[in-house]
C-alpha cells in the first residue's frame, strides 16, 4: 500500500502555422503575411518577425518588425517588399500572456538581382537530370556563406556540401525546390528555381535560371540525357503550342513580358518538366 504515484503532465505548446502570398514577388509588391492557431478563437494577440540568417548558430534571429507586436489581426501586411526574405510569427493570449511556440520561418522570394548577394548556378538552367553535379556559388562581398534550400515538401535546409562559398549537388529528384545564399552578415541573395527530372529517358528544358531582361534575345532548347541536340522538338507556352522545330531549338530574339511564363518541350512523346520564365523590364536591371 505504501507506494507513490508520481504524475507528470506536459503540455505540447502550440506552433501556429505562417502562410506568405505571393510567395514569389514581383519588384515592388505587397506581401500579405497570415498567422493560424490551431483553435482559432478570441482574444489572441500577434507577433511578426523578419528572419535574420545567424551563420555562426546554424539558425536565424528573429526581428520584431514594425508595428508587429501583439497585433489583434492575423495577418500582416508588408509594403513594397523587394528582396528575398525570411518570416516568423507567433500568438500570446492571457494576462499573464501565454505564448505559442514560433512557426516554422516561411520565406518570399526575389528572382531579380537586387540584393549585394547573389547566386549563380553552374551548369546555368533550371532543369537538370538525375545525377548531374551542380554547383551553386554564391557571390558578394562576405566573407561566410550558407546555401538553403526549400524542396517541394517545405522542409527548410541547408546545403551539406559547402565548399567556401559553392555547394556542390549531385543531383538527385529530392534537390527539386528553391535555393538561395544567405551571408555571414544577414543578407539574402535573389533565388533560383531548380527542378531535377524525374524520367530517366525523358528530356529537359534547358532554360535561364535568372530573369531575361527586355528586348534582350534567349534562347530555350531541349536535351536528353544522352544527346544535346535533338530535332523536331514541340515547344509549350503556359500549356500552348507555339512550336515544332525541326532545329529544336525555340529562339526569341527580343523578349517581351508576353513571353513571360511556363515552358515545356516534347520530344519523341516524351515531355519535360515546365517551369517559368520571368521577364524583367529594362528600368529594373540597375535597381
Amino acid at each position: 500500500v505504501g507506494g507513490s504515484v508520481t504524475l507528470t503532465c506536459s503540455v505540447n505548446k502550440p506552433r501556429p502555422v505562417l502562410t506568405v502570398s505571393p510567395s514569389w514577388l514581383s519588384p515592388g509588391a505587397s506581401v500579405t503575411l497570415n498567422c493560424q492557431v490551431e483553435h482559432p478563437s478570441a482574444g489572441w494577440s500577434f507577433y511578426w518577425y523578419k528572419a535574420v540568417p545567424d551563420l555562426s548558430e546554424k539558425s536565424s534571429s528573429y526581428e520584431l518588425l514594425p508595428d508587429g507586436s501583439g497585433t489583434a489581426q492575423d495577418s500582416y501586411i508588408i509594403h513594397g517588399q523587394t528582396h528575398t526574405a525570411g518570416y516568423v510569427c507567433r500568438a500570446g493570449r492571457g494576462d499573464p500572456e501565454y505564448h505559442t511556440d514560433h512557426s516554422q520561418p516561411k520565406f518570399v522570394w526575389s528572382a531579380d538581382v537586387h540584393s549585394a548577394a547573389s547566386l549563380t548556378v553552374s551548369p546555368d538552367r533550371v532543369q537538370h537530370f538525375t545525377s548531374d553535379s551542380v554547383s551553386l556559388t554564391c557571390e558578394g562581398n562576405f566573407t561566410e556563406w550558407r546555401v538553403r534550400k526549400f524542396p517541394e515538401d517545405g522542409r527548410l535546409s541547408d546545403c551539406r556540401r559547402m565548399t567556401g562559398s559553392t555547394c556542390n549537388i549531385n543531383t538527385s529528384k529530392s534537390d527539386t525546390g528553391v535555393y538561395w545564399c544567405e551571408s555571414g552578415s544577414g543578407e539574402f541573395s535573389s533565388a533560383v528555381n531548380i527542378t531535377v527530372q524525374n524520367d530517366g529517358n525523358g528530356p529537359i528544358l534547358v532554360s535561364p535560371v535568372h530573369p531575361v531582361t527586355e528586348g534582350a534575345s534567349v534562347s530555350l532548347s531541349c536535351s536528353l540525357k544522352t544527346q544535346k541536340i535533338l530535332s523536331n522538338v514541340f515547344f509549350y507556352h503556359n500549356d500552348k503550342l507555339i512550336q515544332n522545330d525541326p532545329r529544336g531549338e525555340l529562339k526569341i530574339s527580343a523578349v517581351s513580358k508576353s513571353d513571360e511564363g511556363f515552358y515545356k518541350c516534347q520530344y519523341s512523346g516524351r515531355e519535360s518538366a515546365q517551369s517559368w520564365m520571368s521577364v524583367k523590364g529594362e528600368q529594373d536591371q540597375n535597381s
